[in-house]
């Protein structure tokens, strides 16, 4: 057992015997609403399709305001270069609506970039972060690398990103959550945090994304749930095509993943975890699995789990075609957006207990 994994284990050992079985108190966390992440209003933020119905969202005092009204927990917002008085106004609309807030931050690439860094955790802290979620790579892996010295490269990266990262943190005392963002299949994640070894650096747990990386949700989510600071709730429809597979967010209830499960998982590691909505509106992820080039940056994936999930898309392949944004006007993009938004909520009421 590492350091990391001591203290772990040893803060839910204390938690349990100070206040026994936390599920079966309601209300002993000030707030189990499901919040909202930004990338959710993808066609919203900064819209310009001056609607009057789906106004834009300028910046993360709208987002706030609106996710107030919808009944939503609290956000998660990218947080860059944000000036002093703006945390401020952030922090008073955030303590006023009594919702929750997480930063989304940006890595430092070199050491120069580590105060821009620290000013930016800074600003999430003061505007009421206790948690930041980042990603080690911004596009997909295998649209990214070309071969698996090139992913080497990116993981050895990361880790220099992450190394520089952890003393900003600890000496700050705020959360560090990497999530799963197709790039890392579940164990390589793993591998990195035990290199950095550090109880300020987690994971952000997205329910669906490692499925493009052929691996099976709830072995995901079993691996990374030790770990995890926060989420992304998302469900998952699939569909076959030529090259291997379609992938796409829906509504929470209309896809693959067993979010009862999930959720429980999730709360049994970590029973102060947040949980952030996810649902991206917007046209289906070709995944071109059955394409030499796909494999270009990967290594010991089985034949087996790639069986697996072709059968898993094969037997639960969505009932009507996946839905697309493509062709609808801006007007039908925002709406159709906050009608999956609010129909995620209302499932997380019903079903899942987040209310």
């Amino acid at each position: 057992m590492n350091r990391r994994e001591f203290l772990m284990q040893g803060g839910a050992g204390l938690t349990a015997l100070t206040y026994g079985n936390l599920s079966a108190m309601p209300g002993f966390f000030k707030d189990s609403r499901m919040g909202i992440v930004v990338h959710s209003y993808g066609n919203r933020w900064n819209s310009k399709a001056g609607s009057k119905q789906y106004p834009a969202f300028t910046n993360a005092i709208d987002l706030l305001r609106h996710c107030h009204e919808i009944q939503a927990g609290g956000i998660q917002v990218v947080v860059r270069n944000w000036a002093a008085d703006f945390v401020k106004n952030i922090r008073n609309e955030r303590e006023k609506l009594d919702l929750f807030i997480e930063g989304s931050i940006v890595l430092p690439k070199k050491p120069e970039d580590v105060a821009a860094f620290e000013a930016d955790v800074l600003a999430a802290r003061e505007a009421g972060a206790q948690i930041v979620r980042t990603v080690c790579l911004g596009p997909r892996r295998y649209e990214t690398f070309h071969s698996l010295a090139e992913f080497k490269t990116f993981q050895q990266n990361a880790i220099s990103s992450l190394q520089w990262a952890e003393p900003v943190l600890k000496k700050h005392r705020i959360k560090l959550a990497i999530e799963n963002h197709k790039d890392y299949r579940a164990t390589e994640l793993v591998d990195t945090l035990k290199k950095i070894d550090s109880e300020w650096v987690g994971v952000t747990l997205d329910f669906g994304n490692s499925i493009a990386l052929i691996e099976d949700p709830m072995e995901v989510v079993k691996t990374l749930a030790p770990y995890a600071f926060t989420t992304h709730v998302k469900d998952m429809g699939v569909a076959e095509y030529k090259d291997g597979f379609l992938l796409s967010e829906v509504p929470l209830g209309k896809g693959i993943l067993d979010l009862k499960t999930i959720v429980k998982i999730c709360k049994q590691h970590n029973p102060a975890i947040k949980f952030n909505l996810e649902m991206i509106t917007r046209d289906p992820l070709d995944i071109p699995c059955l394409k030499p080039e796909y494999w270009s940056s990967f290594e010991q994936v089985s034949g087996a789990e790639l069986a697996k999930v072709l059968h898993l898309v094969k037997n639960s392949s969505y009932p009507t075609p996946l839905p697309k944004t493509s062709g609808l006007t801006a007007e039908e993009k925002l709406e159709a957006e906050e009608k999956n938004i609010i129909s995620c909520l209302d499932y997380s009421k019903s079903n899942l207990g987040l209310i």
